[in-house]
């Protein structure tokens, strides 16, 4: 909400530093909160602890996307799932240092060890430059030039003047199409608004309807195929370590495949993952096989989460939003993301406990078909951005290119709209008609070389 009046570095600092003194106000209130009305009183503190995250969420995103180049931009994006993933790696190691201990510091050192981080995050925050895309959009051009300068390698003659006057083109250009930034503009027809509001909240939605919740019950069916309590948190671990070597591996991947295909190709491999888990759940309960296969098998599905679904959504997000709605299309996204969190982590349980809906491992069935859907919708309207900038991605919106022809679509941002837009339409209907020598069957807006170097 504050992203355009206050910049993104400045928010995610004082977010931190309120995160941390509402932390150290709080430390003996909640030792008092768990001993007294432990649920009531604790929800309370939750809920005002738990607000600050929300920035963290949003935020990162956005400034990762805004702060490296074209051919980084994936990987840094991205590496914001590794971080996810690394924080539940420690948190799960925490977790199972404490699994033993029963007495009042098995609650009281993993608060503690929270403290550690706000400190040394929010001098690292308040070190790093600001992000160039916002300075450029609030008319600060001169300071946009010394924001790039320090995020580009000194060694080598980066045209600077060249990326600025591509940024302050990209920002003319939109502003063209769409002039305003209130959340209402993430819905207009302008500029492909709100096709491009839909796609980032689909692609986020996608993380919780293709079955992620089901990763954090491995331990359960450990458990239930009589692994000792301690053993199982042990498993965890690996789990989440195995999801950061996920992330890892999609940097690769996404290099060779793209964004979408591995989007897609990932959100198969799951529904398979799901229909076999449900399969093992028409087992009884009691067999110790099934159950380690079951648990197994979430494993498996957890690595194919963190190298597909789980760190490339965070690369769509911020690629597929326009520059002017960046922040709050990814608001938007992540308020659909939580509200969503909340019913699926509500049912979840509800579908694994004997004494409520007692589906088990059968809920595999449910959200395989869930999957099945993103997988549908993924296929229709998630396009490919690898390798664009923001300046042709906003062309492409804007003229309606279709969502498989993005891959191969020609577009020139330099070119006045409405020459744009008869060339495009001329080069379509030339590369469809099978009497010219440029016919071809492929997706995309094909011409010959010479019109490319007219385009």
């Amino acid at each position: 909400m504050f992203s355009y009046r206050v910049s993104s570095r400045c928010l995610f600092t004082s977010t931190i530093v309120r995160h941390q003194s509402f932390h150290q106000r709080s430390s003996h209130s909640i030792l008092w909160f768990c001993s007294t009305h432990p649920l009531a009183r604790y929800a309370t503190i939750s809920l005002k602890a738990n607000t600050p995250p929300g920035v963290f969420q949003t935020i990162t995103t956005a400034y990762a996307s805004e702060v490296c180049p074209v051919a980084l931009r994936a990987y840094l994006t991205t590496y914001v799932n590794l971080c996810w993933v690394v924080g539940q790696l420690l948190a799960s190691g925490v977790l199972r240092a404490m699994v033993n201990r029963s007495d009042s510091w098995g609650y009281r050192i993993p608060f503690a060890l929270q403290w550690l981080w706000p400190v040394p995050i929010a001098v690292g925050v308040a070190a790093a430059p600001e992000s160039p895309w916002w300075l450029m959009r609030k008319g600060r051009r001169a300071e946009a030039r010394k924001a790039l300068a320090r995020l580009s390698a000194t060694r080598a003659a980066y045209p600077l003047d060249d990326a600025v006057a591509l940024m302050a083109h990209t920002d003319a250009l939109e502003a063209a199409v769409a002039a305003g930034t209130s959340y209402a503009d993430c819905f207009s027809r302008k500029g492909g608004a709100r096709r491009r509001t839909e796609i980032v909240c689909g692609v986020w939605a996608v993380q919780t309807l293709c079955g992620a919740a089901l990763m954090g019950y491995s331990t359960y069916f450990y458990e239930q195929a009589g692994l000792a309590a301690s053993a199982a948190f042990t498993l965890s671990m690996g789990q989440f370590a195995l999801g950061a070597v996920g992330t890892l591996a999609s940097w690769f991947l996404m290099l060779v495949f793209g964004r979408r295909s591995l989007y897609l190709a990932g959100q198969v491999a799951m529904c398979v993952l799901l229909v076999a888990i449900g399969c093992l759940g028409l087992v009884s309960r009691h067999d110790k096989a099934a159950q380690w296969a079951i648990g197994s098998l979430l494993l498996v599905y957890t690595f194919a989460y963190d190298a597909t679904v789980g760190p490339v959504c965070y690369s769509l997000v911020a690629e597929l939003s326009s520059s002017r709605l960046r922040a709050k299309s990814i608001v938007l996204a992540r308020v659909l993301f939580n509200i969503m969190g909340v019913v699926v982590n509500v049912i979840t349980p509800h579908m694994l406990n004997p004494s409520a809906w007692n589906w088990g491992a059968k809920s595999g069935f449910f959200w395989a078909g869930t999957c099945f859907l993103c997988v549908v919708w993924s296929f229709f309207r998630l396009p490919e951005p690898k390798g664009r900038t923001y300046a042709e991605l906003d062309v492409m919106f804007e003229q309606g290119v279709p969502t498989r022809q993005f891959k191969d679509a020609i577009v020139d941002p330099f070119m006045p709209t409405d020459i744009r837009t008869a060339s495009i339409v001329a080069l379509d209907k030339k590369a469809l008609d099978p009497g010219t020598e440029n016919f071809d069957k492929g997706p995309g807006l094909l011409c010959s070389e010479s019109e490319k170097k007219v385009l």
